[in-house]
């Protein structure tokens, strides 16, 4: 039987098979590189889209922010706008009543009576004035509390000077229905 000798033939394998073992290793230490290089690329990919989102995000809050403050400045004009159409409105509504307030007053006013002033305060008017007798100023206390214009007189004063009485009195304006004044 012929010898053969097999040790070559098996170090020459154990070469390639080392050689292929570095190979496949080396390939794996590139191939792991280059999913962690991709890995971190998309990574990165993801996150500066994100701060794209973030910065339109941010961009488009600060629109509606002013957005929002513009639709603030213009509520707190319009509230302006409607506490000055209130208050005129206020007063074309009692520009009527003050004319009917002062006729009234002279409607009531007795013969012998005669008014110094009238001063008009919120709601309610002061009246000074001349009597000759204490019960004409009575009479007036009376027709004032009877109108539909005024309420209950206040006297609180009386003198008498030169023949004549000097008195001094407040009433409360009233706003009757417009039923009741016509």
């Amino acid at each position: 039987m012929a010898r053969i000798n097999l040790r070559p033939w098996r170090e020459e394998r154990n070469e390639r098979l080392q050689k292929r073992f570095i190979g496949n290793l080396v390939a794996s230490a590139v191939l792991g590189g280059l999913v962690v290089l991709g890995v971190s690329y998309y990574y990165d990919m993801q996150m500066d889209r994100q701060n794209d989102r973030n910065d339109y995000l941010k961009t488009e809050i600060a629109k509606l922010d002013r957005k929002i403050k513009e639709i603030n400045e213009l509520r707190a004009k319009r509230e302006r706008l409607l506490e000055r159409l209130n208050a005129i409105q206020q007063l074309q509504g009692n520009r009527p009543v003050i004319v009917r307030n002062f006729d009234e007053l002279v409607r009531v006013l007795p013969d012998g009576i005669h008014y110094n002033s009238l001063i008009r305060r919120g709601e309610s008017i002061t009246v000074d004035g001349m009597s000759e007798d204490n019960n004409e100023i009575s009479e007036l206390m009376r027709r004032l509390d009877a109108s539909i214009w005024f309420g209950e007189p206040d006297l609180s004063r009386v003198d008498r000077s030169d023949g004549l009485k000097r008195f001094n009195m407040k009433v409360s304006m009233t706003k009757p229905d417009a039923e009741e004044a016509k």
